[in-house]
């Protein structure tokens, strides 16, 4: 008699996006770990795997933690493409990692060519609010624009990190 072959978990491949140093690793190590990292050395690029367990289910998430700089720019479209899902990532602190999340946006559809897909726009660094240059409103207003969730959170101290990893998880139900 032959045993059934275990199936694997259904693998599901979300890619963090978003300029340098607004806090991609420290989301990424946040969900994965529950641990904060300080000093961390700029990605070149990441991948993570967690199983979770959704409706029952035993799933895989694959995390792709991308370089911000635009030395990767290259090898960005061949990220897109393996993509399911998209975390566009800023930092609350610099205007000009808000604005990239544009060209961010816009490079993913073409790359994808498909409005539809599974996307959140996330405002990282909301525990330096003394700091803020981009307001909760302005980021609310292009998440409703492009149609999806905004969400604000802080990598180091676990603010909404739980919020983000469930709206993921219902993105697979």
């Amino acid at each position: 008699m032959s045993k059934k072959p275990a199936t694997q978990p259904a693998l599901h491949k979300v890619i963090m996006v978003g300029s340098g140093g607004v806090g991609k690793s420290a989301l990424t190590l946040q969900f994965m770990y529950d641990e904060f990292v300080e000093d961390y050395e700029p990605t070149k690029a990441d991948s993570y795997r967690k199983k979770i367990l959704l409706d029952g289910e035993e799933v895989q998430i694959d995390i792709l933690d991308t370089a911000g700089q635009e030395d990767y720019a290259a090898i960005r479209d061949n990220y897109f493409r393996s993509g399911e899902g998209f975390l566009c990532i800023f930092s609350i602190t610099e205007d000009e990692s808000f604005q990239a999340t544009q060209d961010f946006r816009e490079q993913i559809l073409r790359v994808k060519n498909d409005e539809n897909i599974p996307f959140l726009l996330v405002g990282n660094k909301c525990d330096l609010e003394d700091k803020r240059k981009v307001s909760y409103q302005e980021a609310s207003d292009r998440a409703k624009q492009w149609g999806v969730t905004y969400v604000e959170t802080s990598a180091k101290t676990r603010e909404h990190v739980d919020k983000v990893n469930s709206i993921v998880c219902r993105w697979y139900c």
